[in-house]
């Protein structure tokens, strides 16, 4: 079959972040040629027309989509597939509308509380200039966490992107100094103190397969020093984050009613956002043991060192076989 891989044009002074999309396109590239297909790599750029004539031209009979940002920005991930859409080429993985919901991590979060899956609190900023909402009830020793409102990759993520507003006024201004800084719509989200935890889910024949769950290991972190898995974590490879963030599967059976809970949450995200081929929902426990869904990822990245090629490994499923999991679910 004759497939097109889509993913973001990256170039060669590009960001970390942006260059691993070459080491997922390559590996999904040749999965697909062990797997007797005959794929085709398409750069994407804001030049949607180009991106229908190469489509046409190449008279693929399928798409994967690996593309997670065009031209920098995040918020234009879900337009290559509007443009699949329009001209009728079958295409891997979530659909257009799943993209965009889960992709805006308000709209996610806001219908993840109209379907009673719980989520952290959060206070909003408008577009036209940062105005949040902020409920007096909580309590102001609470802390919370900006976060762009498309950004993925823990983009612009720290230790500072948390702090314990002691007054409204200086949440409100917390916003306004991101939303200059960076130009971009943000947010701020009650940070929950205690452990974190991905699940993923791979289509199958019999419907979504549960990959075994992870744990982000923060043993390692000094006291006061914040848990979360931030920029440096992800992409700066020398840093102290990078090096003492790692993957836990070893879990003793008290731990087993949680990692059950966390499942059928995922399962309920796969459900409720109409998720395809393979996806990642990850989570904070709080001390209780209630788990709380921060994001939904609907193409999660898969480069051999990722999360998802790691739960994969842990299932016993190869990663040829996964890929072609992915093709066989694909809509006739």
């Amino acid at each position: 079959m004759r497939i097109a891989i889509l993913h973001n044009a990256v170039s060669a002074d590009a960001p970390p972040e942006d260059q691993d999309t070459l080491v997922q396109v390559e590996a999904v590239r040749a999965a697909l040629v062990r797997l007797g297909h005959r794929p085709a790599t398409i750069p994407c750029t804001l030049d949607l027309s180009a991106l229908r004539t190469e489509l046409l031209r190449s008279g693929a009979e399928l798409a994967f989509n690996l593309v997670e940002s065009l031209d920098g920005a995040d918020a234009l991930l879900y337009l290559p597939l509007a443009v699949l859409d329009a001209i009728g080429v079958k295409y891997v993985g979530s659909r257009t509308e799943a993209m965009f919901l889960t992709s805006n991590k308000l709209l996610c979060k806001r219908r993840l509380r109209l379907v009673g899956l719980p989520t952290p609190d959060w206070v909003e900023a408008s577009a036209a200039g940062p105005e949040p909402l902020f409920d007096a009830t909580h309590d102001r020793e609470d802390r919370w966490i900006v976060k762009g409102l498309w950004e993925h990759g823990s983009d612009g993520m720290d230790d500072d992107s948390i702090f314990s507003p002691r007054c409204v006024e200086e949440l409100r201004q917390r916003l306004a100094d991101r939303f200059a800084n960076t130009g971009r719509r943000c947010f701020v989200e009650r940070y929950i103190e205690g452990r974190e935890f991905a699940a993923a889910l791979l289509a199958g024949p019999d419907g979504p397969e549960l990959l075994p769950p992870a744990e982000i290991d923060f043993s390692a972190f000094p006291a006061g020093k914040p848990r979360v898995v931030g920029y440096r974590a992800k992409w700066a490879e020398e840093s102290f984050e990078c090096l003492h963030t790692p993957r836990r599967f070893d879990f003793g059976p008290a731990d087993r009613p949680l990692l059950d809970r966390l499942g059928e949450s995922a399962l309920a995200c796969w459900r409720e956002f109409g998720l395809r081929g393979w996806a990642r929902v990850d989570f904070r426990v709080d001390a209780s043991g209630r788990p709380y869904i921060l994001e939904i990822n609907a193409n999660p990245c898969l480069s051999p060192d990722a999360g998802f090629a790691a739960m994969l490994e842990m299932a016993s499923v190869p990663f040829d076989r996964a890929i072609e999991r992915i093709v066989e679910e694909t809509p006739t």
